[in-house]
């Protein structure tokens, strides 16, 4: 077997994808080869996901597997902290090392340690794309803004698995979007743990990107990711002021009329006892505003139900919140207590079965107000992103979808296309999340 052969396992939400995408771009600069299975591995890293029990456990499960089929595991990612680190370690004692979120010069280091014979690299030879491994299709990518997050949310450990709001440089964070674009990617999914505060910890300290003098701000760099005339999408954007001011760009065309904006409940005495930093009443004064500003905008969010104490009258609010602000795209999760969240501590947890039955509730509501918005598109022609084509037809997404989580547009009978291509079609049918063009 080589000795340079390393595999890879990638668990958690899409920021934990692009450190696993700069452990994997250094480890093949490096001169590392990146297989498929674990037995073609000399050694495994699995980048873990802490945010959830189910989450952690499908973690501990992936470690235990690759163990099992290889031996040599280095665990990195968000159960590489604190108690759940030291759960790896109880449960799996042959891990060779343990790290949290975001430690790529550690994990590079560990597989140094441990598989030491890599050959030299020849950039001639060996060449890595300029864009970097990438582990999402070849048309789009994430970009992510910044690390960790200032907010203490009652329900999430977000801020002791990955710290306090690091803003990466704009110069350096325009840099990699040109890159990405100059290598063919057509969108570029802007991630961050709260995105409307990029450049808070740096305060808003002037950087430059081409020479031109940029602020560390979100509405600076939606300015300068708008130049690059591709899709650009904004996720996890709490609904601050200054918020506002983006809805424009979006109205001119300059970035997507799509916000991913995590309102997680239509309750104000909910919402206090979650420490969200918004009140729902003034989100909902807010989307009357980008709506006029940008009619055609698309609003995505996530609630949860069942949060400790929630009675049926502050459910009702969610439920009221929800016919009120007619959010085009939303999850809902049940409340599922997380390891070290202050909310555990919380009285009066809401049972399973009714946690249950609320849920059924809020998701056959936003089903309805999903299927009446998609049913008022039919008619219209919009622009689509081809993501997928095979002998039966092509599948991609509209301005209103992002990948994974949202809707798919279905061309039936159209196979002369290519994933990254852009086409414009005319809506011909609709169900509760999906559409049809031609």
């Amino acid at each position: 077997m080589s000795s340079n052969k390393v595999g890879f396992v990638s668990l958690g939400c899409p920021k934990a994808l692009v450190d696993s995408e700069r452990i994997l771009t250094q480890l093949k600069l490096d001169g590392y080869e990146i297989v498929p299975s674990y037995q073609d591995a000399e050694l495994v890293v699995v980048n873990t996901c802490g945010f959830i029990d189910s989450a952690k456990q499908e973690s501990l499960d992936a470690i235990g597997e690759a163990i099992s089929e290889n031996g040599k595991v280095i665990v990195t990612g968000c159960m590489g902290k604190g108690n759940d680190a030291e759960t790896i370690r109880q449960l799996h004692p042959k891990v060779l090392s343990v790290t949290g979120p975001a430690a790529y010069e550690e994990v590079v280091g560990a597989v140094h340690q441990y598989v030491p014979h890599a050959p030299t690299h020849d950039p001639y030879v060996d060449l890595v794309p300029p864009q970097g491994v990438k582990l999402t299709p070849r048309h789009y990518a994430y970009l992510k803004i910044s690390e960790g997050c200032n907010h203490r949310c009652s329900f999430c450990i977000i801020p002791q698995m990955r710290g306090d709001l690091v803003s990466r440089p704009i110069g350096e964070v325009m840099g990699e979007a040109e890159g990405l674009v100059r290598a063919g990617v057509r969108e570029l999914l802007v991630i961050s743990q709260d995105t409307s505060a990029y450049g808070v910890d740096l305060k808003y300290r002037t950087g430059f990107w081409n020479g031109r003098p940029m602020k560390t701000s979100m509405q600076a760099l939606c300015e300068g990711l708008g130049e690059l005339g591709i899709w650009v999408r904004l996720h996890y954007v709490y609904p601050y002021p200054h918020v506002d001011h983006i809805v424009p760009l979006m109205a001119e065309g300059k970035i997507l009329p799509y916000l991913d904006i995590p309102f997680q409940h239509g309750s104000p005495s909910v919402l206090k006892r979650m420490k969200r930093p918004a009140a729902a009443e003034k989100s909902l004064e807010r989307i009357r505003r980008w709506r006029e500003i940008c009619p055609e905008i698309t609003l995505r969010s996530t609630f949860i139900v069942g949060f400790p104490g929630e009675t049926e009258a502050e459910f009702q609010q969610s439920l009221d919140f929800l016919e009120e602000a007619q959010l085009d795209r939303v999850g809902c999760f049940q409340y599922s207590p997380v390891a070290g969240a202050p909310a555990n501590e919380l009285p009066d947890p809401v049972p399973e079965e009714v946690k249950q039955e609320r849920w059924e509730r809020f998701m056959a509501l936003q089903q309805q107000i999903s299927a009446d918005k998609l049913q008022a598109k039919i008619g219209q022609r919009i622009e689509i992103l081809i993501d997928e084509v095979d002998e039966e037809g092509a599948i991609g997404r509209s301005t209103a979808d992002a990948p994974e989580i949202d809707g798919k547009v279905y061309l039936d009978g159209v196979t002369d296309l290519q994933p990254g291509d852009f086409v414009e079609a005319e809506v011909t049918g609709a169900d509760e999340y999906d559409l049809w063009a031609g």
